[in-house]
Formats: structure tokens, sequence, C-alpha cells
């Protein structure tokens, strides 16, 4: 699947978070809830959740890249399926393309600038369905200072109790896959001479545990 709009500024991982929120969002949406009541708190477990872009390298491959360190959450309605206070913060140092002199760079102010800008942050904004575990999520990516909207695909994988812990977690499994052009962020290094590709690819899994 594959989200429009969009244009990460360093270039990949923005959207994830992006995707991430709205897979939560939209995996609510989709599906009814009968373990509440009434609103629940939503977070990320950051033991099953992966935020992951692609980027091409001088056309020869795609390279890939995760964010550590990803934090956030919604509250949800399961009667109403109503989302509010979605927000998902990326800790832009905490990337890893595996390659260690690559990081560095990827962490200078020719992408993310991460002493300046430690965070992306995505604020959901709207979520259509568009069959029984499928649809779309946009939301607003703020990533080095600027503030874009970008919209994903989302599928609802698996909603219901965890098969561990006693008493088990009640957890709500997404998938999520974008693509946004980073430059519309600012982050322009290697695009004019096809070093580093504008088009970053979105892949992104998560796990969100009820409070």
């Amino acid at each position: 699947m594959t989200a429009h709009h969009g244009h990460p500024s360093r270039g990949r991982a923005p959207a994830a978070m992006s995707a991430l929120a709205a897979g939560l969002f939209l995996a609510a949406a989709l599906s009814p809830v009968s373990a509440a009541a009434e609103p629940a708190r939503f977070e990320l477990d950051p033991e099953h959740t992966t935020v992951a872009f692609l980027v091409s390298h001088i056309g020869f491959a795609q390279t890939l890249g995760v964010f550590h360190e990803v934090d956030g959450g919604y509250t949800y309605d399961p009667e109403t399926q109503e989302l509010s206070d979605l927000e998902i913060v990326v800790r832009t140092a905490s990337v890893d393309t595996f390659h260690d002199r690559r990081d560095e760079h990827v962490r200078s102010d020719d992408f993310l600038d991460v002493e300046a800008h430690p965070t992306m942050t995505f604020r959901m904004t709207d979520a259509t369905p568009e069959g029984e575990t499928t649809g779309t999520v946009t939301g607003d990516l703020t990533l080095l200072g600027e503030t874009r909207p970008i919209t994903l695909d989302v599928t609802l994988n698996k909603i219901g109790p965890y098969p561990y812990g006693n008493p088990p977690n009640f957890v709500i499994g997404i998938s999520a896959r974008g693509a946004l052009d980073r430059s519309a962020w600012g982050m322009t290094y290697g695009v004019g001479n096809g070093l580093v590709g504008d088009r970053v690819e979105l892949l992104i899994e998560a796990e969100a545990i009820r409070q």
C-alpha cells in the first residue's frame, strides 16, 4: 500500500510516525471493540512497533532505515468508534541505517538535523474507512520545523486480548504504508544530483496496548 502526499524532511521516517498514528486510529475505527464501554487510552508498545523507510541510493538500490525510539498514543471510544488526542513522536537521533558513518550523516543538518530538531511529530486529522480492515489516514507531520499533511494506507491486522499475561493486555495491531517527497520539508541534499532519492517509502508495523 502506498500513501500519497507528504515529503519527509530527512527523507525517511516522518511518514513512518505518521503511518503509525494513522494505523492505530484506523484499527480502532474499522473494528468494533467489545472490551470496553467508554473511551480508553491506547499507547504504542515499543517492543512491538517498527517505523522503517526505504530511499534510493544513487539509483543502484534502496537503503533501509529504522527509528528505534517512537512514543505515542490516542483515546478511543469503542462504542462510538471515536478517536481523539492522537499524537506520535519519533526521536530523530534514534535513526539506524546499519552503517555508522551513514548514520552520522543522516543525523547531520544535511538530513534530520537532530540537534536542532530532536523529534518529529504526527497528529492525525482525518481517517476514511475503505473496507472492513482497510482505509486511509491523514495527519500533519512536523519535521525540520515544517508541518505538512501526509496520507497513509492502513490495514487492521488484529484487535483483541494478547495471548500472554495475567490478565492479558488488550491490543490493536496495524500495518501502514506510505510515500512522501522529503524535499517538501526542505530536505534537499542529494536530490538534484541523484545521489539520494527524494521519494521515501514508509513501512510501519505497530501494536498499541489499552491502558
